[in-house]
């Protein structure tokens, strides 16, 4: 029965709300951002081992101004060059062992007011570095 009278007085909570809105007696608020940051950001992870592993290490990556890591200036002009595409950094010409040690690589934020949302599994952590430049240069 408790179920039925909340329900209800939310429907006619809902319904007043539209009533007032339709007839401009209210105005409403323009919706902030969920995340609550302004510019381009992203969340960033560094996994190290499988997928059980604890050895995650993360930051948080601001654009305006160049904040969050150590590398955080480089970081954001990599990313401006390309348009916030991790996948279109170019890769550096280096010379990485060919031991496995897979290394994760996770952002999730808002470039230029689109999402990002990217999972990578390299073989190490110079792989990463060579395919992801300072992005994920989380250790100063």
């Amino acid at each position: 029965m408790t179920y039925i009278s909340r329900a209800t007085a939310l429907r006619g909570t809902l319904l007043s709300v539209a009533v007032l809105l339709a007839a401009g007696g209210l105005t409403p608020a323009q919706a902030a951002p969920r995340h609550g940051f302004q510019g381009d950001w992203l969340q960033l992870t560094v996994t190290r081992g499988d997928s059980r592993s604890s050895d995650t290490r993360g930051t948080l990556l601001l654009c305006d101004p160049p904040q969050g890591h150590a590398h955080a200036a480089e970081a954001c002009a990599e990313l401006a060059a390309v348009g916030g595409d991790i996948d279109a950094i170019p890769a550096r010409s280096v010379f990485c062992p060919m031991i496995y040690a897979p290394v994760t690589a996770h952002a999730r934020g808002e470039w230029k007011g689109r999402p990002v949302d990217y999972t990578r599994t390299f073989s190490n952590g110079c792989v990463m570095a060579a395919r992801t430049g300072d992005v994920f240069a989380l250790d100063g």
